[in-house]
């Protein structure tokens, strides 16, 4: 009797905590898939701010949690780096501000959630202002490769440079001939503003 009256209460308070999360304040979702995370709040503010989960290697946990403290001012010592406006979820994990903003996109971090420091600022003061018992923070979705993603762009990049590097060589190959063909004279310098060097010799074949 004792143990069903135990299993009675816990499943009450289970329930809370759920309505809690649902009707939570400020409602944070972290999408890995797209590095994005979408913020909604009671008040009807609603952001989407671009992202930077955990790279190769350092994997952002998945989950739903609620904030465990925030620190405006944050450095870590592990790795080195200012984690301004700091929000912790679990251990070592938080959403906080960074410098590396030419990185957000694209998988960067050492697990935490990296964001805009502006945009990081306006979500602790949400969080300070809902409180973090009113804050929910639900992460999913699998982050794409950054390795591969990388590497993909570094091989385009070399594509289109190579296909330019080509057009130029048959560009100039083309105005070179088309300059002899006209006058039997020989040319030097780039495709644009060729210089005549010398007269061909009457004794060469195209004379």
């Amino acid at each position: 009797m004792l143990r069903r009256f135990m299993l009675a209460v816990m499943a009450v308070f289970a329930l809370l905590g759920t309505a809690n999360l649902a009707t939570a304040g400020v409602n944070v979702r972290v999408d890995l898939a797209s590095q994005r995370v979408q913020v909604d709040t009671s008040d009807g503010e609603s952001y989407n701010w671009a992202i930077s989960s955990g790279r190769d290697g350092y994997r952002t946990i998945r989950g739903t949690f609620q904030p465990t403290r925030l620190e405006k001012k944050w450095y870590s010592r592990k790795y080195g780096g200012n984690m301004p406006n700091a929000i912790f979820f679990r251990g070592g994990f938080a959403i906080h501000g960074t410098g590396a903003v030419g990185m957000l996109g694209r998988p960067a971090s050492h697990g935490c959630v990296r964001l805009h420091p502006a945009n990081a600022a306006k979500l602790f003061a949400l969080v300070q202002k809902h409180g973090k018992g009113a804050t929910r923070i639900a992460i999913n979705g699998v982050a794409p490769d950054s390795n591969s993603k990388f590497a993909k762009a570094k091989s385009e990049r070399s594509r289109v440079a190579s296909a330019k590097a080509k057009r130029k060589a048959t560009d100039w190959a083309t105005a070179r001939n088309r300059v002899l063909e006209r006058d039997g004279t020989y040319y030097s310098g780039p495709a644009l503003g060729f210089r005549p060097v010398a007269p061909a010799p009457t004794w060469f074949p195209w004379r």
